[in-house]
């Protein structure tokens, strides 16, 4: 499927091809909202107030750092967050399920694994966004839930939606599925409630830069190192991200020489993937690794990454949750 990927990003005579399916597809997506916005197909409101983190293109744009970047925040003001996640990489359970500190990459999804550790919130899983709200709401005391996608979920009602942009790949040609990577077509974004882009060269009011200065080995994470370190030698890098290109581009950036290895978005990875035959360091993205962990030896390093976005976005999100309580 790179071709068509490809094709969404540079000019090609496909979207041509398929843009009649990308009109019926616009008229689904249009139809089905409508029956959501008239009640002829249901939406459910929880009790406290929900806010979606999505994006309304197809591959990753950021999307789990703004999460965990957003329950820290609403951490540090005093609400009790809890997390609802589809579990993509995962088994997407039907029922909903908790995730816990033992919980596999390959039952609950790898992003999971990541925001759960990261923020110790409340986390759940499932196909149905409702009913793994319902389940968080029924199994902990959370005064706030954080939906980690879903903005196409409109089965949930939401208070707060915040779309996650790339800030480099942006909308590629700007067709919608499958001639183009839209989701939903841009004049959706005229009614959400943020928009923040990821590693925007453009003055925008909110631009999220990932900061990434140490990497961790994978066997002893007490050992750490900084990446500049691994300028001394060539490096493996691997990523089964929605866009690889950008992992590689910032360890680039950082002067290391490296041969990349694509994987698609959530590859369960195997020793055999990552098997290059030669013992040079094995760089990748903490995503990844908590698919490689059980296989795992002293040559393989995670980069975690922190997300700081521009602008006063933690007050007009404090504000705007205080205004909902006070209405409530």
């Amino acid at each position: 499927m790179n071709w068509l990927v490809n094709s969404w990003y540079q000019p090609s005579p496909i979207r041509w091809l398929l843009a009649p399916l990308s009109g019926l597809y616009r008229i689904i997506i249009a139809l089905r909202r409508y029956m959501y916005r008239h009640g002829v197909l249901k939406s459910t409101s929880l009790t406290v107030p929900v806010i979606i983190v999505g994006n309304i293109s197809v591959g990753g744009t950021g999307k789990t750092p703004v999460v965990i970047w957003l329950a820290k925040q609403l951490q540090q003001a005093g609400y009790h967050p809890g997390i609802i996640s589809r579990g993509y990489g995962g088994k997407l359970p039907q029922q909903a399920k908790v995730v816990t500190k033992d919980s596999l990459a390959s039952d609950v999804g790898d992003e999971p694994i990541i925001i759960f550790r990261q923020t110790s919130c409340p986390m759940v899983v499932g196909a149905n966004r409702v009913a793994a709200g319902q389940k968080l709401l029924d199994s902990y005391d959370c005064d706030v839930i954080i939906s980690d996608d879903g903005l196409q979920h409109y089965a949930l009602e939401r208070d707060i939606e915040i779309v996650v942009i790339d800030g480099k790949r942006k909308f590629g040609n700007q067709y919608c599925l499958p001639a183009g990577p839209l989701r939903e077509p841009l004049s959706r974004l005229k009614n959400v409630s943020v928009l923040i882009h990821n590693g925007s060269d453009s003055d925008v009011a909110h631009n999220m830069q990932l900061i990434q200065s140490m990497a961790v080995n994978l066997v002893d994470s007490t050992i750490t190192r900084p990446i500049e370190n691994f300028k001394s030698t060539e490096v493996h890098a691997i990523a089964g991200i929605g866009n690889p290109t950008r992992f590689f581009d910032q360890l680039t950036a950082k002067g290391l020489k490296l041969t990349p290895h694509p994987f698609a978005d959530h590859h369960p990875f195997e020793l055999t993937d990552i098997d290059f035959g030669d013992q040079k360091p094995i760089l990748m993205t903490e995503k990844d690794a908590v698919k490689c962990q059980h296989f795992a030896n002293k040559n393989m390093w995670y980069i975690p990454i922190e997300a700081t976005i521009s602008g006063k976005l933690n007050q007009y999100l404090l504000d705007t949750l205080a205004g909902l309580s006070s209405h409530g």
